[in-house]
């Protein structure tokens, strides 16, 4: 009795904890050390009581001590800003795999010593470097830019010496977008920046070779090796990604396929994949053991071949995801198979709630970060899901005829990927606003021919790489199959993301659907999943107009919402011939809001504005388009265009007809001006308009008033205008810049004709995506003020 109350005081404990980390995550603002170190005294102290509750509060109060001083430290270790942006000379390793694309290298840099014009710095212990191949185009998007170079070839482990320039950990911050800040602050990043290696810098250097015994060198090896056999078939990435966990070996257009196709957890190492090569491995060892116990008989007496198989199954999965990179996924199903085979084997078990329990707290003892990732809660809800929904070993199934036997780990099967589809459905809904329709096909083929037949072969051409041809063979027999799937009408259901409560529920909801429970039961899940299905995303009343400048970086993309009508205004920037704003950015936006396009309107044909032009055009075939550089007239923003949407009217204020028959017009003076009013304010976007056109444009409408004016050419020295800002007199400026971008925007002449005239401004670097509605003008919403955490940047 006494042994099973102090298990139940341990998994109040387990759940304080649980409950201290989710909180101390959701904090702003770190708080002084002192309070941290007063909470651990006071945790420590609740242990010695006797009572549930204050066991649960001192787990609360450990979780967050702990969690917060951890945060604390690493707060403590990022980029300095006096350094940003100066050349600095660094010695140190190769920490990551580097990732290559036909820009260049991008890898994690763990540095041993820092000097700037020979004095000694202090730099954060780990940085994210890019090693660019060739120049960067003039309007980068992200930042500093990059020197010419004819990039590296690094090895994962060696050292070596670089001149680099830093700046602090810093990304786009939209709605319901990739948080990069909190995946730099996870993976304790404190600073990104690149190699100088142009004419005019020193000559990187390899200071010494990677030593045999790290990890990361034979992961790299493999993947080369993988690369040399294969050559430039796409299976190549799939077998990396599966064989040593580099995923970013596999092409965007897979990856799309296997999102579409709901296998994409299957070219990651997830506690499926590790938990399936487990099973692989206990089989294995146990036809070894056989062997082994008929030549040496007493060893098999002092170890009896459960033990034996069980953790040789253990130890083999263990290794497979120290090969893989040993992530948070693989760490996480380690120690879950672990604790579950040593439980069993001491004739012990837990009630499966506390198992689970257990080793989510532990998890997050490691890492609470860990916490803020989408695998850990797809990881986390499809194991509780299969736990709670396992019947057991039927009664009497030693009277099964042959056959039923036969069929019984089929149907299991079908069971199980039954009961993930529809417990994990409402999950994905909300962490990815799509859900795939097929995966309950797929994935029933999937999983054990990539299971049973991929891995076995992408790891046994690590032995013999000839292989690796019968593994990418297979890969290739999979990727046709899940396109013919992918092809199907309705293959991918998305649906705008739900309000947290609503979400929750459904979470909620699909469990109980999942679970063998009374049908009252089940019938309630169903009504829990009802209110996040049905709900319809908030939309401006009629008569009003919400304008969100996207935080893009260097480069505009604008979205205009009516009661029932939406526009956007330029599709962000082009960042390498793989990536762009309007596929990254503006469609995951746009669906996790439910926003179809009635029209799209390009400004000009500039890269940091039509860059992602082609990802929505793709997209939204049936909206309307509208440029200044389209080959068809039909398709041109002019002047005296105008409509009206819900009581918002819509007007083209430039380029004039005479202006596309004008030569020699440059592209910014070609930008399409549209105004926007909704009652007695107004919005003016304007692309980059340069003041020559801006004082004739304004000067044209002397009584025109703006409430938002979004700031011409991204607030350069070229544009706003005094004229223009006198005439316009804008209550609200939104600047749409890169972070430390090369060009200084927005240039400080133009921020102080802003002061002078009593504008407020914003910028999206320090803004985020930058909200203005036209029913509370006198304010803009900051995404950064509105979902702050205390890993993001702040000024």
């Amino acid at each position: 009795m006494v042994q099973r109350t102090s298990h139940w005081r341990s998994g109040w404990a387990m759940l304080g904890w649980v409950a201290g980390v989710a909180w101390q995550l959701q904090q702003p603002e770190v708080w002084p050390l002192a309070v941290y170190a007063s909470l651990v005294a006071v945790g420590l102290l609740g242990l010695c009581l006797r009572v549930r509750l204050a066991w649960l509060l001192a787990g609360l109060a450990l979780a967050v001590g702990t969690c917060g001083w951890r945060a604390q430290h690493r707060l403590a270790d990022r980029l300095d800003p006096q350094l940003e942006g100066v050349d600095i000379a660094v010695v140190g390793r190769i920490a990551s795999l580097p990732s290559r694309s036909p820009l260049g290298e991008v890898f994690q840099f763990a540095v041993e010593r820092a000097s700037q014009d020979g004095a000694p710095r202090a730099l954060p212990a780990r940085l994210q470097l890019s090693w660019y191949r060739q120049e960067r185009a003039a309007d980068d998007a992200r930042g500093d830019g990059a020197p010419t170079t004819n990039g590296g070839s690094v090895q994962a482990g060696e050292t070596w010496a670089f001149t680099v320039r830093l700046k602090r950990p810093h990304g786009s911050l939209n709605p319901h977008g990739f948080d990069r800040e909190a995946w730099l602050w996870q993976h304790g990043i404190g600073a990104t920046g690149y190699v100088r290696a142009g004419v005019r810098d020193p000559v990187p250097e390899r200071v010494s070779g990677a030593p045999w015994w790290t990890v990361d060198r034979w992961r790299q090896r493999i993947v080369q090796r993988i690369d040399h056999e294969l050559g430039e078939r796409p299976a190549a990435g799939v077998l990396a990604a599966l064989a040593v966990g580099d995923q970013s070996a596999i092409d965007r257009p897979d990856w799309d396929l296997f999102r579409a196709t709901g296998v994409a957890h299957l070219m990651a190492i997830s506690g499926l994949h590790i938990t399936g090569f487990a099973w692989l491995a206990t089989a294995l060892v146990g036809v070894l053991w056989r062997q082994v116990a008929r030549r040496w008989p007493a060893l098999a007496r002092h170890w009896p071949r459960s033990r034996a198989t069980a953790w040789g199954g253990v130890g083999l999965a263990a290794a497979y995801a120290v090969l893989a990179g040993w992530g948070v996924p693989a760490q996480r199903t380690v120690l879950m198979l672990a604790l579950v085979v040593g439980l069993r084997l001491g004739l012990r078990r837990w009630p499966w709630p506390a198992l689970w329990l257990t080793v989510m707290a532990v998890v997050l003892a490691l890492d609470p970060w860990a916490w803020l990732s989408a695998g850990f809660w797809l990881s986390f809800v499809a194991v509780a899901i299969l736990f709670a929904g396992d019947p057991g070993q039927a009664a009497g199934e030693g009277r099964y005829s042959a056959f039923r036997r036969w069929l019984a780990p089929l149907m299991g099967l079908l069971r199980e990927q039954w009961l993930m589809t529809l417990a994990l459905a409402p999950l994905s809904l909300v962490l990815f606003g799509q859900v795939s329709v097929v995966g309950l096909v797929a994935n029933l083929v999937a999983i054990p021919w990539v299971t049973l037949v991929v891995t076995p072969l992408a790891i046994g051409g690590v032995v013999v790489p000839w292989v690796w041809h019968w593994a990418a063979g297979a890969v290739d027999a999979l990727g046709a199959g899940l396109q013919w799937l992918a092809s199907w009408p309705w293959a991918v259901w998305t649906r705008p993301v739900a309000p947290m409560p609503l979400a929750l529920a459904a979470v909620v909801g699909g469990a109980l659907l999942a679970l063998r429970l009374p049908p009252l039961w089940r019938a309630a899940g169903a009504l829990l999943l009802v209110p996040a299905l049905v709900q319809t995303p908030w939309r401006p009343d009629p008569g009003q107009v919400e304008v969100m400048a996207l935080d893009v970086g260097q480069g505009s993309a604008v979205l205009v919402r009516t009661a029932h009508h939406a526009l956007v205004f330029d599709a962000g920037p082009r960042w390498n011939p793989e990536a762009d704003a309007g596929d990254r950015i503006v469609l995951p936006l746009l669906r996790s809001l439910g926003v179809r396009p009635d029209l799209i309107m390009i400004s000009h044909r500039d890269s940091d504005h039509a860059g992602g032009a082609q990802a929505l055009r793709d997209a939204f075939p049936e909206a309307q388009w509208r440029s200044s550089y389209d080959d068809d007239a039909e398709h041109h923003c002019l002047a005296g265009q105008q409509w009206t949407w819900d009581g918002v009217r819509f007007d083209v204020l430039h380029p004039s007809p005479s202006d596309y028959a004008r030569p020699g017009m440059s592209t910014n003076a070609m930008s399409c001006v549209l105004r926007v009013t909704a009652g007695e304010h107004s919005a003016w976007l304007t692309g980059d308009i340069p003041a020559a056109q801006e004082v004739p444009l304004a000067l044209a409408r002397p009584d025109w008033r703006a409430t938002l004016l979004l700031a011409p050419h991204h607030g350069s020295a070229s544009s706003s205008s005094p004229v223009l800002l006198n005439t316009l007199r804008p209550q609200q400026v939104i600047v749409q810049s890169g972070y430390r971008n090369r060009f200084g925007h927005p240039a400080e002449v133009v921020v102080a004709r802003y002061e002078a005239r009593g504008i407020n401004w914003v910028a999206t670097p320090q803004c985020g995506a930058a909200t203005w509605r036209s029913d509370q003008p006198d304010r803009v919403r900051c995404e950064r003020e509105v979902g702050r955490r205390y890993w993001h940047w702040r000024d």
